[in-house]
């Protein structure tokens, strides 16, 4: 048996702020790396649907040219109401599918989808550009699937160039309040040796916790660390240090980011 002790992350505090339903994968991870892991879900995520909305898209699948995903959780939820209207893929009709990311990427080819738009830098700025590079936003019709909190700039972008852009929305994101939380209360206390963003969001409402994650004199400064481009943005923005962030955007890729800044 492997000493744990000689582990990359033996000893350290990592503390993750994905939701509970998503932390899993990355905190197993990070425990068969030796680390002891400290989950502060700052946001929650849950299905949000406007059924009025979801009817008119519907109706008018079929006359889109482009199906654009911004996160899995789009794709999750977006498929999850499909699938309950629908029992054949192939009424999705021949659009094309556009999405950021690779996690996004992922979850729309485990639906045996292609994903013929992707760019290279997992932003939405990124997305637009790729979109118009194809040269089909000129009257074409694109919806793009969206949580409460998406950025207007893809959309803008894609206006701009002409193109007729609906959007739905399927999910929405919450703050989840952390000042009663024995495990925030620890975190004051003790602090860590890294906390990990893999979302705008997680670091926006991690700053808008204030007082219940502020730490006690004594308490270890963590490192702060990103998942991409489009969060370290955020994590600037609301007054974060970016300690360290993936080259490419992915779970995988942040876990080395992190044992390569700790070790």
């Amino acid at each position: 048996m492997a000493d744990a002790t000689k582990l990359p992350l033996a000893g350290r505090r990592i503390v993750v702020t994905r939701t509970r339903d998503q932390a899993s994968d990355l905190a197993s991870k990070l425990v068969v790396l030796g680390a002891e892991v400290v989950e502060l879900p700052v946001i929650r995520i849950s299905r949000e649907i406007s059924k009025q909305a979801l009817a008119d898209v519907m109706l008018e699948l079929g006359g889109y040219d482009w199906l654009v995903f911004t996160s899995a959780n789009g794709v999750h939820n977006f498929f999850g109401e499909f699938f309950r209207l629908f029992d054949d893929i192939r009424s999705l009709g021949l659009m094309r599918i556009a999405c950021v990311g690779e996690a996004t990427a992922k979850a729309v080819g485990a639906l045996k989808l292609k994903v013929e738009c992707q760019p290279k830098k997992a932003t939405a700025a990124a997305l637009a550009e790729a979109l118009i590079a194809t040269g089909s936003m000129d009257n074409g019709k694109v919806l793009v699937i969206t949580g409460n909190l998406n950025r207007e700039d893809l959309v803008l972008k894609l206006e701009e160039a002409r193109a007729i852009v609906d959007t739905l929305q399927v999910y929405k994101t919450e703050e989840v309040d952390l000042s009663a939380d024995p495990v925030a209360a620890e975190y004051r206390r003790i602090g860590a040796d890294a906390v990990l963003f893999a979302s705008s969001s997680s670091a926006q409402n991690f700053v808008n916790q204030g007082a219940a994650l502020k730490l006690e004199k004594g308490a270890k400064k963590p490192l702060f660390g990103s998942i991409g481009p489009q969060t370290s943005e955020t994590m600037r923005k609301v007054g974060l240090t970016v300690d360290f962030e993936t080259a490419t955007p992915g779970i995988d890729e942040l876990i080395a980011a992190l044992v390569t800044s700790l070790t």
